[in-house]
């Protein structure tokens, strides 16, 4: 047949027929696609939750690289490695997790292409179709489209511990499945900004207990604290609990994307030796190791500079923080409310109930050039169209004050 006969006598080929069922679930990222408006000059944008690039150490990367592809070590640095991640990086996270109240060993670790990889290796590890998850709600968007392509259902997380482990068993079993994890980012959650308190940390950990199933702690947002006192990780108080990592459910999920460059795509998987064997192997599976090379650099400028990078960033978003905090008071109407975040990047906005997050985003870009997230994204149900995010990570002092006044004007309706 020939290839004129080819494209004029026949259809495409049906590729969604094709496609696995989870396939169905797979949806764009609200998130990823107002991302987009940052390129037009003239908008005022909250939507993406991003590190301000000019903040990144650039010069210190320079020299990492340059480091990293001279001597000795260029060899290792463009060559194949280990599915486990670099091991100079994994020696430093033992240090760093050792701050953070949790003693492991480089076994315990294992280097992911960003936080957003081992989410999606996690789901790939527990959920089989028609399990459970529990979830915040709202939760991390990033998370459900992780968790989405493994087919589970979803149950809200309550972590003032009102309800039982036999009723979210019964829920489970009704929905065709098991409870297999709870999911919760502790610190500065997106999209919330809020914390949980120690005491409701130890309550899903006296959940997962009663029903036996893993605790996946999201701590992307964790160094970004600006008020108020340290809270131990979930990970940290499961081993005071039960007296070391290799006898805890809690598995840490880290990242250096908001505190060095989300751009190179590190973080890391820390937990009990069977997880990490497991995930190593779908490491090996998908694609083989991280990129060496970013591994090496983002090692040697943790190494020589991470406070200092942190300390940085965190004066610099603390006062973005409380100047949306200080707009929000002088321009929104009494019947708004929102999140007091002690650190990371967002602020979450309830408005009155029956007003429409969607309709508002679509009103306020046409009139008033101003974008952020409307809050249904990040519900598993759906729910939740009076809510917005805000992220003032990205906006100057004085692009918060105006675009917090314009977008106040579009929630009074003009």
């Amino acid at each position: 047949m020939s290839s004129d006969t080819t494209s004029a006598g026949m259809t495409g080929l049906d590729w969604p027929k094709l496609f696995a069922t989870r396939a169905e679930r797979m949806k764009a990222s609200e998130i990823r696609e107002l991302l987009k408006l940052l390129d037009q000059p003239d908008v005022i944008s909250f939507a993406g939750g991003i590190p301000d690039p000019a903040l990144f150490p650039a010069e210190a990367f320079g020299a990492a690289l340059t480091s990293a592809l001279s001597g000795d070590s260029k060899g290792a640095a463009l060559q194949y490695s280990v599915s486990e991640g670099y091991k100079p990086l994994r020696d430093w996270l033992v240090t760093r997790m050792a701050s953070l109240g949790v003693e492991c060993t480089a076994d315990n670790i294992m280097i992911t292409s960003g936080s957003q990889q081992a989410l999606d290796y996690l789901g790939k590890l527990f959920l089989s179709k028609g399990d459970t998850a529990l979830v915040g709600w709202p939760t991390y968007l990033g998370a459900l489209q992780a968790f989405n392509a493994y087919e589970p259902s979803y149950d809200r997380l309550t972590p003032l511990g009102n309800r039982s482990a036999a009723d979210y068993r019964a829920a489970a079993k009704a929905n065709g499945g098991e409870v297999k994890f709870a999911y919760a980012s502790a610190d500065f959650a997106n999209p919330t900004g809020e914390t949980l308190a120690g005491s409701a940390r130890k309550n899903i950990l006296d959940l997962a207990e009663d029903l036996d199933i893993a605790v996946i702690e999201d701590a992307a947002y964790q160094s970004l604290r600006y008020d108020g006192d340290e809270v131990p990780p979930m990970q940290a108080l499961d081993i005071e609990r039960n007296g070391s990592i290799e006898n805890t459910r809690t598995i840490y999920c880290g990242s250096f994307s908001k505190t060095l460059a989300p751009g190179l795509r590190v973080g890391w998987v820390c937990a009990a030796k069977p997880v990490i064997s497991k995930l190593v192997l779908m490491k090996q599976a998908a694609d083989l190791h991280s990129a060496t090379l970013n591994q090496m650099a983002i090692h040697k400028v943790a190494s020589e500079g991470f406070d200092a990078q942190v300390a940085k960033i965190k004066a610099t978003y603390q006062a973005r923080r409380d100047a949306m905090l200080a707009s929000l008071a002088r321009h929104m109407p009494e019947d708004v409310s929102w999140t007091r975040p002690d650190g990371g990047m967002f602020i979450w906005v309830t408005l009155p109930e029956g007003a429409d997050g969607a309709a508002l985003l679509a009103e306020s870009i046409k009139t008033e050039r101003v974008a952020f997230v409307p809050g249904r994204a990040f519900f598993a149900d759906g729910s939740g169209a009076n809510t917005l995010r805000l992220s003032f990570s990205c906006a100057s002092e004085a692009m918060i004050e105006e675009g917090i006044k314009r977008l106040g004007r579009v929630v009074r309706g003009g």
